[in-house]
Formats: C-alpha cells, sequence, structure tokens
C-alpha cells in the first residue's frame, strides 16, 4: 500500500524569523503570492498524499483557516465576479486531500510532534515534511514521489538528503554512507551524526526535513528518552530503528530552500518569483533593473 498520509509538524514558534514570527506563524509568510506551507502542502499532494496531518499549537489558528474554505469571501468574490480569484481560493486544496489538525501541547521535540499524530496515522506508514523547508522539484520529477516509490519497492525507510558543501557540515545532520549515491537514488545508511566538526563528518549528505517512516517507528518514539535539548529526538528513534531495519538515505534531484531562515527565505522568494507564471518575467526585469 502506498504512502497517503504526511505529517507536517506546525508548532514551533519560529524564533528565528522574530519579530514577524511575533504574532504570524512563519509557515504563513508569503513567498511570492501564497503562504510557505501551501508550497509544502502541494509538494505532498503531488506525491499522491490524501491526508496532510497539521501538528499545531493555539497560535497557529491561521494555518488551519488557510486550508478551510471561507464561505463569506466566496460569496463575494462570486458577487463581484472575480470568477478568477474565486478559482484560486477554492483550488488551494484538492476535493481528494483532507487536513487534519492535532495539537502538540508542549515543545518537546520533532519526534515528540510526529508522536502527537500516533492516533491519526494507525497502522499506516507515512511521510514526515518539515515546513521550513520548501523543495523546490525539478521540471521532471517530484523527490518525494521517488522517495515513496522506492519505499514501496524496498520497505526500507527513507531519509531525503542533499549534498552540502565540506565547509558547511558543522551546520547539518549529517549521513553516515559508505559511499554517496547518485541523485535520485537511495543507499543504505548507517547513521546520522548532528552537526559534526568540519573534516570529520562522514559524508557531505545532510538531512532536508522529508522522510517515509513506518508505522512501528510511533512505539519506537514512545520509549525514546529525551535527547538533545531536552527534547525527544526523531534521529534517536530512526537509530533504534536501525538496529532492526533496513534505513536508506536517499539523494534528492531539486533544490531546497530554508524558509525558517531570514536569507534562505529571501532566496526561495528570488527564485519562486522568477519562475512565477504570471509574474516572473517582469520580476525578472525588475532583477535586471537592479543593475547589482
Amino acid at each position: 500500500m502506498s504512502i497517503k498520509k504526511a505529517i507536517l509538524p506546525v508548532a514551533g514558534l519560529g524564533t528565528r524569523f522574530l519579530p514577524a514570527s511575533k504574532s504570524i506563524p512563519k509557515e504563513m509568510v508569503t513567498v511570492v503570492d501564497r503562504p510557505a506551507i501551501e508550497y509544502v502542502v502541494k509538494e505532498a499532494i503531488a506525491a499522491g498524499i490524501e491526508q496532510i496531518i497539521l501538528v499545531t499549537h493555539s497560535s497557529k489558528a491561521s494555518i488551519e483557516n488557510y486550508f478551510d474554505r471561507s464561505f463569506e469571501l466566496e460569496t463575494t468574490l462570486e458577487q463581484k465576479k472575480k470568477f478568477d480569484l474565486l478559482k484560486e481560493i477554492t483550488e488551494i486544496l484538492p476535493a481528494h486531500v483532507s487536513v487534519i489538525s492535532v495539537r502538540q501541547p508542549q515543545p518537546l521535540g520533532l519526534g515528540h510532534a510526529v508522536m502527537c499524530a500516533k492516533d491519526v496515522v494507525g497502522n499506516d506508514d507515512f511521510a514526515v515534511l518539515l515546513p521550513d523547508v520548501l523543495v523546490k522539484d525539478t521540471a521532471e520529477t517530484n523527490d518525494l514521489s521517488l522517495m515513496i516509490q522506492r519505499y514501496n519497492e524496498s520497505k526500507a525507510s527513507q531519509i531525503m538528503v542533499e549534498a552540502v558543501p565540506d565547509q558547511m557540515v558543522d551546520q547539518y545532520g549529517i549521513v553516515d554512507v559508505a559511499e554517496s549515491p547518485l541523485e535520485g537514488q537511495s543507499i543504505q545508511m548507517q547513521g546520522i551524526v548532528e552537526k559534526p566538526a568540519v573534516g570529520t563528518a562522514p559524508s557531505n549528505l545532510s538531512v532536508v526535513g522529508r522522510y517515509i517512516l513506518p508505522a512501528k517507528i510511533m512505539q519506537l518514539l514512545e520509549q525514546t528518552p529525551k535527547g538533545a535539548g531536552n527534547e525527544i529526538q526523531l534521529t534517536d528513534a530512526i537509530a533504534m530503528l536501525q538496529q532492526t531495519d533496513v534505513v536508506e538515505a536517499y539523494r534528492m534531484k531539486g533544490q531546497t530552500f530554508d524558509c525558517g531562515s531570514k536569507l534562505g527565505y529571501l532566496k526561495a522568494v528570488l527564485h519562486y518569483g522568477m519562475d512565477h507564471p504570471s509574474l516572473g518575467e517582469a520580476f525578472k526585469v525588475m532583477i535586471k533593473d537592479l543593475k547589482l
């Protein structure tokens, strides 16, 4: 059975994006003309996901509202015959996709956030997408769908990775692999080393924030003691899973943008702006006119 459920942990307070995130969820900050979270949801839907599970917090209601219907707005647009805008807001989610919210009552780490969705996931294998990271696919491929395809073939958990410059390995979780796979392919990994010192890293492949995991990882998360930052870490549960199961690193073909950081966000706006179907050409002209 293919992967149909995806967990999106959105309960974090977004301190890297202050002061904006003081009153706006960082996931709702717009990249061109839509919130960052929509790109992540669309990425999941393109890979065949049909149920989006938001692990959320009381201050993040605007995320849930965004994916809900707005009767008053739709009626107003209809009366004003603004049918192009009406189409935009009613087609944010396809009819076959549902969004479910569960609360994370305390900020106890990524592993804990995933565990909060246990009852919704049930006995199904699932994807985890960290919404800080936007994954821009190549024209031909959706990396998440390739990961799911590989998972269906091998039944090995998949962790998306990308190559980073050797001098930057100390900023990431780096996977330990015997050799670097080609883009679009997976290889068995021995483990994940958090922020290794430059020169000591087992590879230059960093964890991106996309995972395909078996339902049984929920039981492992329940047994996972608090680790770094006094939080329940997903990587600790994955390490426990590796004692019995193969876990593979999938090397992505696309490009990532860390929208949790201000510079990463600006980079995303540039790239998505230039590719925008109606604004892209004018935006490129505007950039040229800056004569940087």
